[in-house]
Parts: structure tokens; sequence; C-alpha cells
């Protein structure tokens, strides 16, 4: 891998410190639903997505509960650096997907000599916290259609960046972000198309009517 191919986290980086990087580093290739990292497991590195999705979930009692999904260029497990060594949640694969894998102790070392590095990482936590925050409202103060209308808005701002895209996660990983069961999040997705809300053919998703997504999203 090239230092250009990570410019907003390792773009300040010395040539000699790049190499001290890459001495410590492993590009790792993962098919669909492989495991990545295991939550309760030690934490050894911070993985930066070169290509593909992944999804980031905490495991309770034999159920899941997916808290994000992170794609190229994002990073995970800044948030298990200082946590007793041990990561936080899981983290698998949805797509073929390629991560770059940095030593976490070679982390901490940026994190300590480069401001602008320390800076960054603060910022992906703070993200990591605040979006948080809005899935535990989601989760605790809305109607099972609201958090399906929170789930569909959120895949068409901050992943796809379109209203019409296709939906890459299965049934079941929908049901496991809204914190419902698998046949609520089928009987709503399928509410939402006939409500002409939506319209869901296969995983393609389009917004029809923006305007009452949001209004469920809000009052849901």
């Amino acid at each position: 891998m090239k230092k250009e191919d990570f410019p907003i986290w390792f773009g300040q980086l010395t040539d000699e410190h790049w190499s001290i990087v890459l001495k410590n580093s492993v590009c790792l290739d993962y098919n669909k639903n492989e495991i990545v990292c295991k939550q309760g497991a030690f934490a050894t590195n911070v993985y930066f997505v070169v290509s593909g999705m992944l999804k980031v979930y905490k495991e309770y009692k034999g159920e899941n509960l997916i808290m994000s999904f992170v794609r190229k260029g994002e990073v995970f497990g800044l948030s298990s650096i200082y946590n007793n060594a041990t990561n936080l949640f899981s983290v698998a694969s949805i797509t073929p997907t390629t991560v770059f894998s940095v030593n976490i102790n070679v982390i901490k070392n940026q994190i300590r000599e480069y401001p602008d590095f320390a800076e960054k990482s603060i910022i992906q936590l703070n993200k990591e916290y605040a979006d948080t925050i809005e899935r535990i409202v989601s989760l605790t103060q809305k109607q099972l259609n609201g958090r399906m209308a929170d789930a569909i808005l959120h895949f068409a701002r901050n992943i796809y960046g379109s209203d019409e895209f296709n939906m890459q996660i299965t049934r079941r990983d929908m049901a496991d972000f809204c914190g419902m069961s698998t046949e609520s999040a089928i009987r709503i997705l399928k509410e939402l198309h006939n409500d002409k809300i939506i319209s869901l053919e296969g995983k393609n998703v389009k917004i029809i009517n923006k305007q009452q997504l949001e209004s469920l999203s809000e009052f849901g």
C-alpha cells in the first residue's frame, strides 16, 4: 500500500515513519460474511477499509445489534485502543472486502507523536459517539416504523448518497440494525412499498415519498 492511499490518516507522516507503519501492517482480503475481528478478543489492530463494506455489531445473548456500517476510506477499531485491550464490537464483511490492518501500538505512537493524527482520531471517535447517541434514541424512543424510516434515510444520506440504491445487506442485517425481528423488518418494508413511500424490488430501494418517510422518522 502507498501513503497516498490514506492521505487523511497518514499523509503527514515522514517516509521514515510511514516505513514503520508498513512494517507493522498487512493488507487482508475477506470474502462475504467473514469475521474480521471478534467482540471480547484482544484488540491488536486498527483497520482501514480499502474496498468493500462491513458491519460493526454488538453481540448479546445470542442476538446481534448492528451499530454501524463502514466502507472504503473509513476506519474501525479506534474505540478499542484504550479499552482494556479488548474489542468492544465484532466486525464482519458484507461484501468482498479489503482492509489495511495496522498494529495497535503503532497507532498509539502516531497519536502521541502527531497532533494531526491525534485530532483525526478524536474526530472519528466523536463521530462514533454521536452516531451511537442517535442510534440509542431511535431504538428506545421510536416505534418500529420510525426505526425503519431512520434506517432507510441513513442508507440514502450517509452510505449511498442517493435516494435510489442497491441495499447490499440482508433483511436480517436490516432487522439487526433496527432492533427488531426479521419478520417485522420484512413486514414493514412491504408496508412502506405498498403505501408507495418506497419502491422495493429485491434489494433495489427507491425513496418515492421522502417527506412522508422523514415524517415517519421524526414522529415514529
